[in-house]
């Protein structure tokens, strides 16, 4: 599994942090090399001569006043060891750079200590004379306060982070409209034209979005349009040959009989071709609760004697529906359970994905489906389970199917383990 980020965020934020620590290791680096280094040294090098001339002048040979004013003037002290030690030597460092470099200037070993905080004393112990200690006061940074360095590393850390996050909304912004967009055409939903914003690809690709939605919105019109002339024009000679019939002597009531049969299922069929060109898109949703809109349709239906509908419905949270459509669609299963299932079936209901979406399932109890088959069910014109004879256009489960889509749900079918066949689909919880 890469752990590299996918997003266009993760990776451009991946981008500047690296950048940033590259741009910061180059800056540390090269302000150590030409600024802190030779501050040091000029610093060591001071010390050094210093040291030096306390010893030239003999500083043995100094009287009390003498060694008063010096130190009241540059607050330079001579210790021994013990007093160094009331003085605060041991809380001083050890510092192996300044010794190793003052060391090299006075020709002798020298150990230097540093103590940093408030009071920053520098103490030095002279290779002129191995008993004394010499504590020298310099001003270094608060403690407390953040060193130009640390700010300039935070400011520009800080700036560049913003910027990118700043770049890459900006970049993101029409690229979210472009997905949104694309999922209401997936769900036969056509938004206005998208704004043209962003760099020239971003609005290319927008543009190019927007001509395919008037393409694809067109040519369902067209498609609406081209079913309703059909079915107004196949209605027309259908009903000729129903009143035709009406004319037919008695004793060829079976003939008459045959052709309101056919009839009846050509009308059907046509039915089933506008409903699949409408795609139930003008119907308002509301919001509903599933519960609600089953036991309707177990109650309103006409139950065979040797038909029997178990209800197994869980407490369900109400979401926004098209009711006729999700009406349509459990009764499409029923229908179909019912006929090339068992005679008995259960209908069920449940909350999943962390209350997220609404679990609706209609089992029967007879002989499932070809695993080969489950595919091509929900393929219009399709006859998904020849054994059972299926009958019809073929347009009743991708009329389902697209309803179901519409609302943002899935569908499936599955066979159970004990037998029988699961049409269960999942619609998600809108508030």
């Amino acid at each position: 599994m890469s752990i590299l980020p996918k997003s266009t965020f993760g990776q451009t934020a991946l981008l500047i942090a690296a950048l940033l620590f590259i741009n910061q290791l180059v800056s540390y680096l090269s302000v150590t090399h030409y600024f802190i280094s030779p501050s040091y040294k000029q610093i060591n090098k001071l010390i050094s001569n210093q040291i030096n001339t306390f010893f030239i002048l003999d500083i043995e040979s100094l009287s009390p006043a003498q060694i008063e004013k010096l130190t009241s003037t540059t607050g330079i002290r001579f210790h021994d060891e013990i007093s160094a030690m009331h003085a605060g030597l041991g809380n001083a460092a050890y510092y192996d750079f300044m010794s190793k470099q003052i060391t090299q200037q006075l020709g002798k070993d020298t150990e230097i200590r540093v103590k940093t905080g408030k009071n920053y004393m520098v103490w030095i112990k002279p290779p002129q004379d191995r008993d004394i200690w010499i504590s020298i006061p310099l001003t270094g940074p608060n403690e407390n306060s953040l060193s130009p360095l640390t700010m300039y590393f935070f400011v520009i850390g800080a700036l560049s982070v913003t910027g990118g996050w700043l770049f890459v909304q900006r970049l993101n912004r029409p690229l979210q409209a472009l997905q949104k967009g694309a999922t209401q055409v997936e769900k036969g939903h056509f938004p206005a034209p998208l704004a043209l914003v962003g760099s020239s690809e971003i609005i290319a690709v927008t543009e190019a979005f927007n001509k395919m939605s008037r393409g694809i919105k067109q040519l369902e019109n067209d498609r609406v349009l081209m079913t309703a002339g059909i079915s107004h024009d196949l209605r027309t000679p259908l009903t000729r040959i129903r009143l035709a019939s009406e004319m037919l002597p008695d004793e060829q009531a079976w003939v008459k009989d045959g052709i309101e049969h056919d009839i009846e299922d050509l009308n059907a069929i046509i039915n089933q071709f506008i409903d699949y060109a409408k795609q139930d898109q003008q119907e308002t949703a509301v919001f509903a609760n599933i519960n609600e809109l089953i036991h309707e349709l177990v109650d309103s239906r006409t139950i065979i004697s040797t038909h029997m509908i178990e209800l197994k419905l869980a407490k369900v949270t109400a979401t926004k529906l098209r009711t006729v459509g999700i009406k349509r669609v459990i009764e499409n299963l029923i229908e179909n359970a019912l006929k090339y299932g068992s005679d008995t079936i259960t209908i069920s209901t449940a909350m999943v994905d962390k209350n997220r979406n609404i679990l609706c399932c209609v089992r029967d109890f007879g002989k499932g489906i070809d695993q080969t088959q489950m595919e091509q069910m929900f393929t219009p014109f399709a006859q998904g389970d020849q054994a059972r004879g299926t009958s019809g256009s073929g347009l009743g489960l991708a009329i389902v199917k697209r309803i179901i889509e519409s609302h943002g749900g899935k569908i499936q079918f599955t066979n159970h383990p004990d037998g029988g066949l699961n049409a269960s689909f999942l619609l998600p919880v809108s508030h």
